[in-house]
C-alpha cells in the first residue's frame, strides 16, 4: 500500500517539510505520482528515509549521508570520526561538570582559577586576576606549587608588607623589600620557591607568555612593587639561581 508525503513523513518520525528537503538535495528519490497528482511512496523510501534518520541522529553530516549512498559499507572511517569527535566532546562536558560542581562548594569563586577557592579570601583582587593570567600561561604542575604554597603561607607579614607598599615608597624601602623577597626567589634558600614553567612550548610562545605576565604585572601592581620584584630576581641572580621565576604568594610576585 502505498503513503502519501504525510503519512511516509508520520511513519519515519520527521516532518513534511523534511521529507521535501530531502528530495531537493536529492537525498531521497522523488515517488511515481498518483493519476489525481499526489506522490505515492514505497517500502524502499520509508527504508531509505529511516536510514536517513539514522544516520543524521548518530552526526553523520547531510552531505556524507549523500555520499554514502544507500550502501554504508566502507564508511567505517567515518563513523570513527565522529566516534572521536563525540568522546572530545563527552570529555569537555565532563570537565565543565566538573568546574561546575567545583564553583557550587562552599567558599568557591569564579575569579580565581580551579583548585585555589580555599585559599582565595587572603587574595586581592589583582592577585586574583593574577592567578587567572598564570592558570592560562603556564603548566598545571607550576599551578598546583603554587597553591600549595599559597596554602602554606610561609610568610604572611612580608605578604602584607609588598601588597601596602606606597607606588611613592623610596629607593632604600624598595632595597629592603627586595633582599627580604629574594631568598623565596632562590630555590635554594627555601621550601616555598615556585617555578613557573609554561604552557608553550615554542620559543615563540614562550616569549609571548614572559611578555604577557610582564604586563600584568605592570597593570595590576604599582611602580615600586614592580621595581622590588625586578631587584629582587636581580638579587637572586647574582646568588646565582638566574634560572629562578618569581612566585605567587611570598611576593616575588603577588
Amino acid at each position: 500500500m502505498p503513503w502519501s508525503t504525510h503519512e511516509i513523513a508520520e511513519l519515519a518520525g520527521t516532518t513534511v517539510k523534511t521529507v521535501r528537503y530531502y528530495h531537493e538535495i536529492g537525498l531521497l528519490d522523488e515517488p511515481d505520482r498518483e493519476p489525481n497528482g499526489y506522490k505515492r511512496y514505497e517500502i524502499h523510501h520509508l527504508t531509505r528515509l529511516l536510514q536517513i534518520r539514522r544516520l543524521t541522529g548518530l552526526g553523520v553530516p547531510l552531505a556524507q549521508v549523500a555520499a554514502m549512498g544507500t550502501d554504508t559499507d566502507g564508511h567505517a572511517s567515518i563513523f570513527r570520526t565522529i566516534d572521536a569527535e563525540l568522546r572530545a566532546t563527552v570529555e569537555r562536558l565532563q570537565n565543565i561538570r566538573q568546574e561546575l560542581a567545583t564553583l557550587s562548594e562552599p567558599g568557591a569563586s569564579a575569579d580565581v582559577p580551579t583548585g585555589f577557592g580555599g585559599v582565595a579570601e587572603q587574595l586581592r583582587d589583582n592577585d586574583r586576576a593574577l592567578l587567572m593570567i598564570y592558570a592560562q600561561l603556564f603548566s598545571e604542575e607550576s599551578m598546583k606549587s603554587v597553591r600549595r604554597t599559597l596554602e602554606a603561607r610561609p610568610n604572611v607579614a612580608l605578604d602584607e608588607e609588598f601588597r601596602d607598599l606606597p607606588e611613592d615608597a623610596d629607593d632604600t624601602a624598595r632595597q629592603a623589600l627586595a633582599e627580604k623577597i629574594a631568598p623565596f626567589v632562590n630555590g635554594a634558600t627555601t621550601d616555598h620557591s615556585v617555578t613557573l614553567e609554561p604552557r608553550s612550548s615554542t620559543p615563540r610562545q614562550v616569549r609571548a607568555a614572559q611578555s604577557a605576565v610582564g604586563h600584568a604585572l605592570q597593570a595590576l601592581y604599582n611602580h615600586a612593587q614592580v621595581d622590588v620584584l625586578r631587584r629582587a630576581h636581580m638579587i637572586s641572580t647574582a646568588n646565582g639561581d638566574a634560572r629562578s621565576v618569581p612566585r605567587t604568594g611570598s611576593k616575588e610576585s603577588p
